[in-house]
């Protein structure tokens, strides 16, 4: 058996937290064995590398290793992906087509953010578990698979669980060994050292001078909270490089790029909380939507009142206070297209009714995309994180991007 040091130079990881190398020493014993195990970390804390450890240290490092990212599969074909399907199974399978457990047969399969996997999904993943057989999508044929699963997400699973969003039994067979990875802010001294890292392998790469941290500078990076984890502080390192002349950096220098550097606490979001910009821009915008959808319904009803009595004149009369909230004195912060009241007609009552609905539609999904929108540039493209200030799953948000053409 390899010892600690030699995984951590084999693998590029760098660091000396307790914590970390208690993770890499069960990545390193579970190799040799077949179990499956279940990496738990928050997203960025480098998950990716104790399947690439357990493969490689396996009598299975000869064979393929695939890594899927369950939360950026649509659920539509996430089965086909996994499992494959036959020709005709579906709109579009024109040819018979091999999964990845079919493919990976006699390796190992990484499952990253298996806490996304749809239940149905999570049921043919556990018969594999349990006897290695699946069926392809559009076939009765079972096949056989004898495939290493190692699993991660960065969910709470016994949340997920409780909620009935995963398989309990499923669980406990994909979390035979669970290894636990720490957040980057309680990782201690590894901070500087992979902040050194990689500012020196980006000034490497674009044959510029290495940026240093004085002491200070030191003192804040190390007090920083780091909710994006190791991507963040590689992200950081990145950006100070780039945009600095001056090579050691100031702690004035290095607040400018830490976002809500005041804070050293967990930067959750407060939804109670008024000075969130964003939660106030959410809450008006649901406003309008609901005041738009209020006098959309009004309108209906109002036209359904006209075909039912046939007396505009009368319904103008018992409406006259709504008609003149809607067409004459819309709410500032959105507008109401005028449409003028029909006249009564058997050709025309549906067709009106219609391009209101018409209407209701093209305003809410204007909204929406609107949203995503400003979500996705506000969190640099980063779908999880979008999803995450969405409140809807990075599923969701990639079925959204797609349908809107974003």
């Amino acid at each position: 058996m390899e010892n600690l040091q030699a995984v951590k130079q084999r693998f590029g990881i760098i660091g000396n937290d307790i914590h970390l190398n208690r993770a890499i020493e069960k990545a390193v014993r579970v190799a040799p064995t077949d179990i499956s195990a279940l990496v738990i970390g928050e997203s960025g804390v480098g998950k990716e590398s104790i399947p690439k450890i357990i493969h490689q240290l396996s009598h299975r490092k000869h064979a393929k290793y695939i890594a899927v990212n369950c939360g950026a599969i649509p659920e539509g074909t996430i089965d086909s992906e996994l499992f494959g399907h036959e020709k005709g199974a579906f709109t579009g399978a024109t040819q018979t087509r091999k999964g990845y457990f079919e493919v990976a047969d006699g390796g190992t399969i990484f499952l990253d953010e298996v806490g996304e996997l749809p239940l149905t999904t999570q049921v043919r993943l556990l018969r594999v578990l349990e006897n290695g057989e699946f069926i392809k999508v559009g076939s009765s044929q079972v096949q056989k698979t004898n495939v290493r699963i190692v699993a991660a997400t960065n969910v709470n699973m016994q949340d997920a669980i409780r909620k009935g969003k995963f398989r309990e039994d499923l669980y406990y067979r994909l979390s035979t060994i669970e290894i636990a990875l720490p957040p980057l802010r309680e990782r201690g001294n590894d901070i500087h050292l992979l902040f050194r890292k990689f500012a020196s392998d980006f000034a490497q790469k674009n044959r510029i001078p290495v940026i240093r941290l004085d002491e200070n500078a030191s003192k804040i990076l190390l007090n920083y909270n780091f909710p994006g984890n190791i991507r963040q502080l590689k992200n950081i390192a990145e950006q100070v490089s780039i945009m600095e002349e001056n090579r050691i950096i100031s702690p004035e220098i290095l607040t400018q790029y830490l976002p809500n550097n005041s804070s050293n606490l967990p930067m959750l979001v407060d939804s109670s909380s008024s000075s969130n910009d964003f939660s106030t821009e959410r809450d008006i915008m649901y406003k309008i939507l609901f005041d738009m959808r209020n006098d959309i319904n009004d309108l209906k009803k109002l036209t359904l009142d006209l075909m039912q009595s046939g007396n505009v004149q009368e319904v103008k009369e018992e409406n006259r206070g709504l008609i003149q909230r809607i067409y004459n004195d819309p709410p500032p912060s959105h507008s109401v297209e005028v449409v003028e009241l029909p006249e009564v007609s058997s050709q025309n009552n549906y067709d009106f009714i219609e391009t209101i609905e018409e209407h209701e539609n093209l305003s809410l999904q204007e909204k929406e995309v609107e949203m995503i929108k400003k979500s996705l540039e506000r969190n640099r493209g980063k779908r999880k994180l979008a999803a995450k200030e969405l409140g809807i799953s990075e599923r969701t948000l990639y079925r959204k991007i797609k349908q809107y053409d974003l």
